[in-house]
Parts: structure tokens; sequence; C-alpha cells
């Protein structure tokens, strides 16, 4: 691609902003290796531009980063991003497995962060409340370093989304301050039915309604056990220490 107009260049930079990518259903990915996992993926991807081709001045303007990156691409949204009807879900849900649910999870570092874990830890894929942060959101996108090309993550009816797991005789479990020592109790890590791990929200933790469907309420405990020091742990770490315990058994 050589050079770029002043209106494309307006188009490209308007997808920082969220009402645009919900227009479009279109986002932005910045750096060589993300860029090369977005045209490796299932993604479809819209264009890519190279600072060689369309020169710094004009990389700067499209870019959402302090330091422009030799590529970026815009990429549409997968379909499944957003999904009001619960019965799409139904046959994953009816194998088992273990999945990740975000309870107005905001921090975009943090959303990027869980993302990554859920790659790492092989999560069958992360449901998230309508008020969580955009994944399509330029900080989020960089923080998942890639993750986002291979976990699926679906904004749903979460409360609805949980009741259909415990339906199908599933687990919900959630950590709590009055919750019992993870490392005392079974763990189903959804190898005959689901199992959802909910993350609360940064500073109010798990809401009221969800946390009236979470069957099984884990506690981290600190160490030592009788001298908490943090009051509590970020969202993204605490998903790494339950996650990783769950797959430890």
């Amino acid at each position: 691609m050589a050079g770029i107009s002043n209106n494309e260049i307006k188009r490209v930079k308007a997808l920082q902003q969220k009402k645009v990518r919900d227009e479009s259903g279109l986002f932005i990915v910045e750096g060589e290796k993300m860029v090369q996992e977005a045209l490796d993926s299932p993604f479809a991807v819209e264009a890519v531009y190279r600072k060689y081709e369309i020169g710094e001045d004009a990389m700067k303007r499209i870019s959402a980063l302090s330091n422009p990156s030799p590529a970026l691409a815009v990429v549409r949204k997968p379909s499944d991003a957003y999904v009001d009807d619960l019965s799409a879900f139904d046959a994953a849900l009816s194998e088992g497995g273990l999945y990740l649910a975000l309870d107005s999870i905001r921090d975009p570092g943090n959303l990027g962060t869980i993302l990554r874990i859920a790659d790492w830890f092989g999560i069958k894929a992360v449901f998230a409340t309508g008020d969580t942060v955009d994944l399509f959101n330029p900080k989020v996108v960089q923080a998942t370093m890639g993750a986002i090309f291979r976990v699926r993550m679906h904004y749903v009816d979460l409360p609805a989304l949980t009741r259909k797991v415990l339906d199908k005789g599933g687990k919900v479990y959630g950590t709590f301050l009055d919750g019992q020592n993870m490392y005392e109790r079974p763990l189903d890590n959804g190898m005959h039915s689901p199992s959802v791990i909910v993350i609360g929200n940064e500073s109010e933790g798990i809401s009221d309604e969800i946390a009236g469907l979470v069957s099984d309420r884990l506690y981290i405990p600190p160490y030592p056990a009788d001298q908490p020091g943090s009051e509590s742990l970020n969202a993204a770490i605490a998903t790494a220490i339950t996650v990783a315990e769950f797959r430890r058994r």
C-alpha cells in the first residue's frame, strides 16, 4: 500500500473511539507481531499499514501508541463477540470445560492480562457482563499480546449464563473473603460438566446478583494465614492464582 489519504487517516484514528468501533465493527491492532498474528488468525483483516509505506508522520497520526510501531492493521470484530441468544452455547457447555466469567472488569490492562491467562491455561471461553471494558479498546488489544486471536470472549447476560451452567449440573465458583480455603477443598475443572470461575470488579468484587448464583465460594488465603497484608489481590493476579490451582488438580 503506497501512501494514505487524510480521510483514511481520520477513519483509522476514529477507531480509537468505542462508538466508532461499535458502528463499524472494526478495531485496530498494532505491532509487527500482533499484526502477523491477526493475519494468521481466522479474523478478517481489512487493511495493513506499514510505516515504511505510509511514512512516519502518517503512522503517528493513526497510532494509539505514544511510540508508534512499524505496523498497524484494521481488523473486523468476530461475529460472536456479543451474544443475546444463550442457546448458542448449549453444545459447548454440554461438553463441560473450564470457563471464566468477568463481572464488570473495568481496567484495560486487567482484561488484557486475563485474556493472556486464559490463553496460557487453555480456558475454553471467557464470558463478560456488558459493562466490562471493551475487548477491542486499543489498550486491551495491546495488553492481550495476541491472546485476543486465540481466546473466544463473549459479552452476555451473565446471570442468565450462570443459571444455564447450573441447570446443566455445572459449578459456578467465585472468590470471597468469607469463602472456603481454595487449597483445602475439591475443585471441578470441568471434565464432565461446565465449571465457571467468576472474576469480580476491581473495587466492588462480585455483584450481589451473581454472588447469589455462585455455587462454591472460594478464598485465596494470604501467607501467613493469620496475618493478611494487602486488602485484596489485583483482579488479574487473582485470576492467575485461581486458574492455576484448578489446572494443577
